[in-house]
């Protein structure tokens, strides 16, 4: 089978979607979502929101969750997708278990003590003594050094650009123009 044949092929994607102004689950809810295609997905209220697990085919994991946000869009409902549920922002130890090793080979990946050294800086909470890492970031040093697929990495960066799209896609007039005016006073002074 060509590489190409191979990538086209259906497989089941797992995933999540947290879904806005949906605030309980009726029959009505559940109908409209099923006869939109969401057949496949997994209904719960978490916290007040609709959370949705699926089980999707799809020939990639773009494919799936984009297919799966339109069908929600496409209910009827009134429904806003808002993330797709996977927290860009890592430990140590969900570097660990991702990677499917011991917290103490990625201390050592992190001080340099172990591999090529470069490893991405933590993003936040550098001073509370569990910082965290960006995911995406994280998953394209492992694979540039072998330690994980490079399937991984894509994903990552699939979810990370789905979530961002989706933040803008429902932001609102006022903060878009907070964050116009912001941008603008951020620029270096010439």
């Amino acid at each position: 089978m060509s590489a190409k044949a191979k990538k086209d092929c259906p497989r089941e994607f797992d995933f999540a979607l947290i879904v806005g102004n949906i605030h309980e689950l009726t029959q009505d809810v559940e109908d409209s979502l099923f006869k939109a295609g969401c057949d496949d997905g997994t209904l719960s209220i978490q916290y007040g929101l609709l959370y949705i697990e699926f089980s999707r085919l799809a020939s990639s994991l773009e494919e799936a969750m984009i297919s799966a946000i339109h069908d929600v869009h496409s209910a009827g409902i009134n429904a806003q997708v808002r993330r797709v549920d996977e927290c860009n922002l890592v430990t140590a130890a969900d570097i660990a278990r991702r990677m499917g090793r011991s917290r103490q080979m990625v201390h050592q990946y992190i001080t340099g003590k172990r591999g090529p050294g470069g490893f991405p800086a933590p993003e936040c909470h550098l001073t509370e003594g569990y910082p965290l890492w960006p995911w995406y970031a994280v998953s394209h040093w492992l694979v540039q050094n072998n330690l994980i697929r490079p399937e991984e990495s894509m994903n990552a960066e699939v979810v990370d650009a789905i979530n961002d799209a989706l933040d803008r896609l429902w932001e609102t007039s006022d903060y878009s123009q907070r964050i116009k005016k912001i941008t603008q006073e951020l620029q270096p002074q010439q």
